[in-house]
């Protein structure tokens, strides 16, 4: 009984010993079993959280797309405005390029017209110089005129030379001092061996009834101003001129003739002289000259007889220029009837 008693009470020992190991793995289980519930719990709440991180992030950057969106909606519609302003700026700008064009073509019409008539009025110039140098050749007077004053400077023993023009050049240096107008004694010398020389031919007789005006010329060199030579040549003419009227020698017809034909002008530096090399000859440019000009009722005549000879050629030339389309050499229209009127 007592070796039963202890082999069940051994046989008590190992039972008991077996269920505390079966109990030892099972909360180790157990244990386990819960960290992994937490991992994963955890790894889910990181998850969860870093989901809603890039959910945020996601919608932010959504609401900047559509914020962009909007700003380049914006944009496209400025651009397009200043697109169609761009548009209607270049259609301006080519109607004005064509208006300009046409204002152009205008420009060149009439400054083609513009030489043509500059051409046709520099024509007529020369013809009416022309017309006066046969009108005096065809009388006679000037050239009786310039062939008496030569002989009678020389057989005065004066040495002023007349030239094809009847003018007379007198040295401004024996006159004046340098930008002086007071007429030196040496000048009022000269003029009073001159002039009744020159007035003995002009108003004599033969001359007088032609003789439209004896004019007196001051010219000075280019030195100084236009303006301020102008000024001297003005006042030198004018003393010559006073001079002349007042001359102690003068007979009392003559005067009074001068007084009605004489005239004083200053030419101030317009009227040049240059030497063979084309340069202004100074000395010589500095000079007084004597004119005149003529009058008579038959070279009147037959100056307008000229002159209605060239409105006829310039007539024909206009008839044999024009157009034959009935327009005017400025592009109008001709008027209607024109051309009955001139053929009757």
């Amino acid at each position: 009984m007592a070796r039963q008693s202890i082999h069940n009470r051994r046989a008590g020992r190992g039972s008991r010993g077996g269920g505390a190991s079966w109990i030892s793995y099972s909360d180790m289980m157990a244990a386990l079993l819960l960290i992994f519930v937490l991992i994963l719990a955890y790894s889910l709440y990181q998850y969860f959280t870093m989901l809603e991180a890039k959910t945020a992030e996601v919608e932010a950057q959504r609401l900047l797309l559509v914020s962009r969106e909007e700003e380049l909606g914006t944009l496209q519609t400025t651009l397009q405005g200043k697109q169609k302003e761009l548009d209607e700026a270049n259609a301006a700008l080519l109607t004005r390029e064509e208006a300009l064009a046409l204002l152009q073509a205008e420009l060149d019409q009439k400054e083609t017209a513009l030489s043509a008539a500059t051409a046709k009025l520099e024509e007529q110039q020369v013809a009416l110089a022309d017309q006066a140098r046969r009108l005096d050749d065809l009388v006679g007077v000037r050239t009786n005129i310039i062939r008496d004053l030569s002989a009678s400077l020389t057989a005065a023993d004066l040495k002023a030379k007349v030239d094809a023009n009847g003018s007379i050049v007198l040295d401004s240096a024996v006159f004046f001092e340098t930008a002086r107008s007071e007429i030196r004694e040496e000048g009022k010398a000269l003029l009073d061996r001159f002039i009744p020389v020159y007035l003995d031919v002009l108003l004599s007789p033969e001359y007088a009834d032609f003789l439209g005006e004896i004019i007196i010329e001051g010219h000075t060199d280019s030195t100084g101003t236009y303006d301020n030579n102008l000024r001297l040549s003005q006042q030198r003419a004018l003393q010559v001129a006073l001079y002349v009227l007042n001359m102690p020698g003068l007979r009392a017809e003559q005067r009074t003739l001068l007084q009605q034909i004489l005239t004083a002008t200053g030419k101030s530096w317009a009227d040049l002289i240059y030497d063979e090399r084309g340069l202004e000859d100074a000395e010589a440019s500095r000079r007084v000259e004597f004119k005149f000009s003529l009058k008579d009722a038959d070279m009147i005549e037959e100056m307008q007889r000229i002159l209605q000879e060239n409105d006829l050629d310039d007539a024909a030339a206009d008839a044999e220029t024009a157009p034959e389309d009935g327009t005017t050499p400025e592009g109008g229209a001709e008027p209607a009837g024109r051309g009955r009127e001139e053929q009757e």
